[in-house]
């Protein structure tokens, strides 16, 4: 089993930059793609970034310029920078990951979800 826990949510004025954080954690043996999604407050859940295993980026265009997805794959944990942030961006962000366990057996695990409030 394969847990993620995320960190580094808050409330920032418009403009702020905020860190988040997913740790994956369990009995891992690669994480393949690591990944942002976002649910604005009425909203369904949307992808933000994607980060594969080797380090290719993908975003989505509202955030290209703004946001940078990394991640260590020592610490399988995967990060995402957000700044210049807009009123637009607030909402639950929530990472995913997909992978296989020591046993052989794939995965694709969602983290719990932090929240970001954005106030212009």
């Amino acid at each position: 089993q394969v847990q993620l826990v995320e960190s580094g949510g808050g409330s920032v004025q418009a403009g702020g930059s905020l860190r988040l954080s997913c740790a994956a954690s369990g009995s891992i043996f690669s994480v393949y793609v690591m990944a942002w999604y976002r649910q604005a407050p009425g909203k369904s859940r949307v992808w933000v970034a994607t980060v594969s295993s080797g380090g290719d980026t993908y975003y989505e265009d509202s955030v290209k310029g703004r946001f940078t997805i990394s991640r260590d794959n020592a610490k399988n944990t995967v990060y995402l920078q957000m700044n210049s942030l807009k009123s637009e961006d607030t909402g639950d962000y929530y990472c995913n990951t997909a992978g296989r366990t020591v046993n052989g057996v794939a995965f694709n695990s969602w983290g719990q979800g932090t929240q970001v409030t954005v106030s212009s």
